[in-house]
């Protein structure tokens, strides 16, 4: 197989930058913008281009199409064989760790998420991680870790980062979907638009950011990603020895997935 044209995976996230705001796009439509392991190091790319220029500093994150993110492309990142798990560690594939996106910065530039649709997984992720978020009103989230079989306590402790209490236990043990006007009520959205709106008050809200001196607002972000990447360090501690992903469960939840059915009966193994 030839290596993948590089005008196709510069097109899976693009970057603009104009009056001191970058947009960053996730432009994978026809997946409902779902990560593989391609797109993945693309954004990992672009937020070190957003961190290095210097006509940037505050950064918009947007899907293209009907969905912010639908999560990880399970048919690339999740059916991969027991001998590719081992070799990855995990279903990412090498250097394809959605995890460290935020965490390898030098300048340390805010980042400012705008869901809309579904942001779910992987993407759910983004918009916790991301310094502040508006979503359009309807958006749905949810924490498909734990149908997948996998472990979401990295979602739980970026949910509890966050303040969201009791709520963050709720949506992480239960899986189930919850909309962008419950998480502004638990406080893990700082702001809900109308449909049509997040972009335009996404970049309002940027603009405010970029009006500050950038060394002060960078000071506080450095700070916030260094208590947030301690929590996140911690749940891994917790889960990463389980190995979830080479459980009977994890692999028929893949199946059933891909399958289109209803997966179980689970097994517990």
């Amino acid at each position: 197989m030839s290596d993948p044209d590089p005008d196709d995976l510069a097109d899976l996230v693009r970057y603009e930058c104009r009056d001191r705001v970058a947009t960053i796009t996730f432009n994978r439509p026809q997946k409902l913008n779902a990560f593989n392991d391609a797109m993945v190091m693309r954004l990992s790319q672009v937020l070190h281009e957003f961190d290095v220029d210097e006509n940037a500093d505050v950064a918009v994150l947007r899907g293209e199409g009907r969905a912010f993110s639908s999560g990880a492309d399970v048919h690339q990142r999740q059916l991969r064989s027991d001998a590719e798990f081992k070799k990855h560690g995990g279903p990412q594939g090498w250097g394809a760790n959605a995890s460290d996106l935020f965490v390898k910065a030098v300048n340390w530039k805010p980042v400012i998420a705008a869901p809309h649709g579904f942001a779910v997984g992987l993407g759910l992720g983004i918009v916790l991680e991301s310094e502040l978020n508006v979503a359009e009103a309807g958006t749905r989230f949810q924490v498909t870790e734990t149908s997948r079989g996998l472990g979401a306590s990295r979602y739980w402790a970026l949910l509890d980062f966050r303040g969201a209490g009791s709520f963050a236990t709720e949506v992480t043990i239960t899986g189930r979907f919850f909309t962008a006007e419950e998480a502004q009520v638990a406080g893990i959205v700082d702001r809900v638009v109308p449909a049509g709106q997040g972009l335009a008050v996404a970049r309002e809200l940027a603009q405010q950011i970029a009006a500050n001196p950038p060394l002060s607002v960078r000071a506080a972000v450095r700070t916030r990603r260094w208590y947030m990447d301690q929590a996140e360090r911690e749940a891994y501690l917790q889960t990463t020895p389980l190995k979830l992903h080479l459980t009977e469960d994890f692999k028929e939840s893949a199946r059933a997935f891909a399958e289109k059915r209803k997966a179980g009966p689970f097994k517990g193994r």
